[in-house]
């Protein structure tokens, strides 16, 4: 971990990327207690370090063109959430988004089916409506600079170096200085020349050649002789590739390919409605990260988002290029005390992720059953379900009370308290007969004094909870009768005036009236 906060506010963790005018970090928003992506700009690598009267000037700017581009409001765009400066960097508070980019995503899956590059592109068109509407360009869109989350929606990243376009804004970019990726520039954009929407529509089209044959159209060894690809040779057509590709689909790819940007379509709102008749009409999605998936099933609930894993403390994405570092071995000591001092602070998003992120490290160097692991893998399921993450706690639970009772048997009371856990996770997940099944595993052990500890006191919370159960599962016969043996239970250990028997009659007085009502 970094440990720098920038703004006062924000905690660098995990560098995800970083090039030649700065570096992309995964941080901890302190105030808010959630996870956020943070850029950060040296002004001097940008206008030189000599030159500190540009340098500042760069400062002015930026964050001007900051406040502009936070006018793009669209579930397309990552959104910012800040901006400004911190020491010689400029920051820029974005949105973390869970998924994968668009160029991990292509190489998990080859061939790219056809119908997915029609969705991804349909979904890059709403975004760019909404970019050039500000009005801006984005000037670097590529796979890097897209994610496709969980739910197979895109949201693209960076406007960081988007061009402002009103005149009576000082641009971010100097005149003359081509700023963008050379496999995805357009001509007019690699000449220097004036850029507008119908360059990033350009982009667009390489992109879409790339999902549908696997490879950009113009490719070389070194920037200046793909740009001069751009400039003078003509795109082979997709369908030489992938003859099922539709000739439609190959057509509006060349148009976006045009040398000429008069040649290209006018919006990227036409190049939605070209789209359109290719986009999937029915059907069930192929799973999560599955770019159809919002045409399919528009507006749909998101029915897997539970079980998808929540990101690493070392993901992948969001990053303009890799971070080229020799890993580095993980402090398990430290990061314990990190966690107790986070946890006292309550930032616990930040501690789960750092649990998280050293129990395989811990399992390697000590050992997967060793007490450190155990140790911090029940700090890490009890932190879950403090956070509220009980799908992500159920299975850690789960393998904590199967190694514990391989140890010291079911009837250990560790083993009980990391099954009633579970059953509490169940209950929580709305998993109601699978919560009965477990609270009712564990009830006889209660009721027979093998957890001394606890008393008499979590027996009458697993019936509670069992009665309760059942009343939520309809049986409401079985139910009363198990809070009115509860109540008779309660009142000889506990007296009639206890609260937990004043609550039971409560309640059977409610349910009885609710029931007459009926």
């Amino acid at each position: 971990m970094n440990g720098r906060v920038i703004a006062g506010r924000y905690e660098l963790a995990t560098i995800l990327g970083q090039g030649g005018m700065g570096q992309v970090w995964t941080a901890y928003d302190q105030r808010l207690d959630r996870r956020v992506a943070v850029k950060l700009l040296r002004p001097d690598r940008v206008a030189g370090p000599s030159d500190s009267v540009a340098a500042e000037d760069l400062r002015r700017r930026f964050v001007r063109e900051c406040r502009v581009t936070a006018q793009v409001d669209h579930p397309g765009l990552v959104t910012v959430h800040d901006a400004g400066s911190d020491g010689d960097d400029l920051y820029l508070v974005m949105q973390y988004v869970e998924g994968a980019d668009l160029a991990d995503h292509l190489a998990e899956h080859d061939p790219y089916p056809w119908p997915w590059a029609v969705a991804i592109a349909a979904q890059l068109c709403a975004v760019l409506s909404a970019v050039h509407a500000v009005p801006i360009v984005h000037r670097d869109l590529k796979p890097r600079n897209a994610m496709v989350k969980p739910d197979g929606t895109l949201t693209v990243l960076d406007l960081g170096i988007a061009s402002v376009m009103d005149t009576d804004t000082t641009r971010l970019t100097h005149t003359g200085s081509p700023i963008g990726s050379p496999a995805y520039m357009a001509p007019e954009q690699a000449m220097g020349g004036a850029v507008g929407p119908y360059t990033d529509l350009y982009a667009l089209g390489v992109l879409l050649h790339e999902l549908l044959s696997g490879n950009v159209p113009f490719a070389g060894s070194t920037a200046l002789g793909v740009l001069h690809r751009h400039l003078y040779e003509p795109p082979l057509p997709v369908r030489h590739l992938r003859p099922e590709v539709p000739e439609a689909l190959e057509a509006l790819v060349l148009r976006l390919l045009s040398k000429d940007p008069q040649d290209r379509p006018a919006s990227a709102q036409e190049v939605y409605e070209s789209l359109r008749p290719l986009l999937p009409a029915g059907g069930t999605p192929s799973g999560p990260l599955d770019p159809t998936r919002p045409f399919l099933r528009p507006q749909a609930p998101w029915p897997d988002r539970a079980t998808v894993p929540a990101p690493a403390p070392v993901p992948a994405q969001q990053a303009p290029a890799p971070a080229q570092q020799p890993p580095s071995r993980p402090n398990v000591a430290q990061a314990v005390d990190d966690v107790k001092r986070l946890l006292g602070e309550g930032r616990i998003t930040q501690a789960v992720d750092i649990l998280g992120g050293i129990l395989p490290a811990a399992a390697q160097e000590h050992g997967e059953h060793s007490p450190v692991v155990r140790i911090l893998r029940k700090q890490y399921a009890a932190t879950l379900m403090d956070d509220g993450q009980y799908r992500r706690a159920l299975p850690e639970l789960r393998r904590l009370a199967d190694d514990r009772a391989a140890a010291a048997g079911p009837a250990d009371s560790q083993t009980l308290q990391f099954r009633y856990d579970a059953a509490l996770c169940l209950e929580q997940l709305g998993e109601a007969a699978a919560a009965l099944a477990e609270y009712r595993a564990v009830l006889p052990y209660y009721d027979n004094g093998y957890a001394t500890s606890v008393g008499p006191g979590r027996a009458f919370d697993i019936r509670h909870r069992i009665g309760h159960l059942l009343l939520g599962v309809g049986d409401h016969t079985a139910g009363r009768a198990q809070l009115q043996a509860l109540l008779h239970d309660t009142e000889r250990t506990y007296g009639p005036h206890h609260p937990l028997p004043t609550e039971l009659r409560r309640q059977l007085t409610h349910h009885q009236d609710v029931r007459g009502s009926m």
